[in-house]
C-alpha cells in the first residue's frame, strides 16, 4: 500500500512538472523537493498575475464639440458636459424666448392687418389728388370709373411728379411705407374721409388721422417685442456657447475617467475585463 501510494504521488508531481514547463512564469529552479512546498508552488499557478492594462478609451468632453452644440441649440453643450441644470435652464429660456418672438410676430402681423384693411376703407388716393388739384394746382388724371379701387383710379407718375414740392412721395398701393407715409405725414390728411376737402391747410389733421397712427403704433410695438425677443435669443446662443466650453474644460481638469482593459495572467490562458479608473479634483 505504502509503495502504490508513493508511486501516485511521484506521477502526480511529475504530472505538475510538465504543466509548469509549459508556462514561462514557472521556474523549475523554485522546486524544492519538498512535497508540501512545492504542492504550494503550484497551486499558486492558478492565482491570477496582472498584466500592464491597455486603454481603451478616455471620457473627456470636447470644448469645441460642447461650444458648438450650444450655439445650434442652447443647453446642448451643457447636456453633453453632465451639466444637466445648467442645460435645462438654457433650453428653457430658449423655449421662451422663440415662444415670445413667434407670438409677438402673429399679433403685429394681425394688428397690420387690422390698420391695413381701416386705411383702405377710410383713406382714398382719389381724395388725396382731388384735393392736389383743388388747393394746389395739380393736374392729375382720374379715372372716372367709381366701380375700380381708388389706388387703380389715379395716374401714379403724375401724382409722384406733382409731390416733388413736398417731402415724400407716395408709395404704390400695397407698400408697407403706403400705409405708414398715409398716417404718419399731415401731408396726406387730405386723404382722410373726415377731412374737409375745402380746408386748405393739409396742417389740420382729423381724429381718425391719429386713431390710424394709434393702431400703426400698436403694431409696431408688438413687432418691436417681437425683434427684441429675436436679439436675447441671439444672446442666450452666445452665452450658452461660452459656459459650455468652460463646463467642458472644467470637467476635464475636475474629472478623470478613464477606461482601461486588464490583462490577467493565468496558468494556461490570457484574459481581460474592463476597470473603470476614476480621479476627482477637489
Amino acid at each position: 500500500m505504502k509503495t502504490g501510494y508513493i508511486k501516485i504521488l511521484i506521477i502526480t508531481l511529475m504530472s505538475n512538472l510538465l504543466l509548469l514547463a509549459q508556462t514561462s512564469a514557472f521556474k523549475t529552479e523554485s522546486l524544492t523537493g519538498n512535497l508540501k512546498f512545492d504542492s504550494k508552488q503550484l497551486l499558486s499557478l492558478n492565482k491570477s498575475e496582472k498584466m500592464p492594462g491597455i486603454i481603451v478609451s478616455t471620457d473627456k468632453k470636447n470644448p469645441m464639440i460642447a461650444g458648438l452644440l450650444s450655439l445650434v441649440l442652447p443647453g446642448a453643450g451643457e447636456f453633453y458636459t453632465g451639466e444637466y441644470l445648467k442645460a435645462a435652464i438654457f433650453l428653457g429660456l430658449e423655449v421662451a424666448i422663440v415662444t415670445t418672438a413667434l407670438t409677438y410676430d402673429k399679433k403685429g402681423d394681425d394688428q397690420t392687418e387690422v390698420f391695413e384693411g381701416f386705411a383702405d376703407q377710410n383713406w382714398s388716393v382719389v381724395k388725396y389728388a382731388e384735393w392736389l388739384i383743388r388747393h394746389e394746382s395739380a393736374s392729375i388724371p382720374i379715372n372716372p370709373n367709381q366701380s375700380l379701387p381708388p389706388w387703380e383710379r389715379v395716374n401714379w407718375d403724375s401724382l409722384n411728379a406733382y409731390e416733388k414740392k413736398f417731402s415724400h412721395k407716395l408709395p404704390k398701393h400695397g407698400d408697407q411705407q403706403y400705409y405708414e407715409l398715409i398716417g404718419k405725414y399731415p401731408q396726406y390728411s387730405p386723404g382722410w374721409n373726415a377731412f374737409d376737402p375745402n380746408e386748405p391747410d393739409y396742417h389740420v389733421l382729423p381724429s381718425i388721422f391719429l386713431e390710424y397712427s394709434k393702431m400703426r403704433g400698436e403694431a409696431n410695438d408688438h413687432y418691436a417685442v417681437a425683434s427684441t425677443a429675436v436679439k436675447i435669443m441671439y444672446i442666450n446662443h452666445f452665452l450658452s456657447l461660452i459656459d459650455a466650453v468652460w463646463s467642458a474644460i472644467s470637467f476635464n481638469n475636475d474629472l478623470a475617467i478613464s477606461v482601461k482593459v486588464d490583462r490577467n495572467y493565468y496558468a494556461f490562458k490570457e484574459e481581460y475585463y474592463p476597470t473603470l479608473y476614476v480621479k476627482y479634483n477637489f
